[in-house]
């Protein structure tokens, strides 16, 4: 079986890493926003309120399509060593004193968000740079 999918364009992401997040997905149209897709594979951020405080250094709640998440994760790593976009976005949470997991998580945060526009529009990623 072929798969033929907007995925594959972005380079680091192989047949592999594509099939399991197109499994995992499944249909796009299930999601109406990008934040709702973050959310499926559980990569938002937790929110901790009481009275008027939020605290806003929170972990990732990890709720969620555990695949998903793991094959995401993986693919930010590659992304970012093969794309200059989002190397430069991986160096810039380094440089704001992230651990290297920390930046991969907002790495992988803003594939799956670009990984929803494609899949939403059926569109080959261009990268910026």
């Amino acid at each position: 079986m072929e798969i033929n999918s907007p995925l594959l364009t972005i380079p680091g992401i192989g047949y592999t890493l594509a099939a399991i997040m197109l499994a995992e997905i499944g249909d796009i149209t299930h999601f109406s926003t990008p934040a709702k897709l973050l959310a499926f594979a559980g990569m938002e951020p937790a929110t901790y309120q009481s009275g008027n405080y939020s605290s806003t250094k929170t972990p990732m709640v990890k709720r969620g399509s555990t695949y998903l998440r793991w094959a995401v994760m993986q693919a930010a790593r590659l992304v970012s060593m093969r794309d200059a976009t989002f190397a430069a976005y991986m160096a810039k949470k380094r440089s704001e004193g992230k651990h290297f997991n920390v930046a991969r998580s907002h790495v992988g945060k803003k594939l799956l968000r670009v990984i929803f526009y494609l899949l939403k529009n059926n569109t080959a990623f261009v990268s910026k740079i």
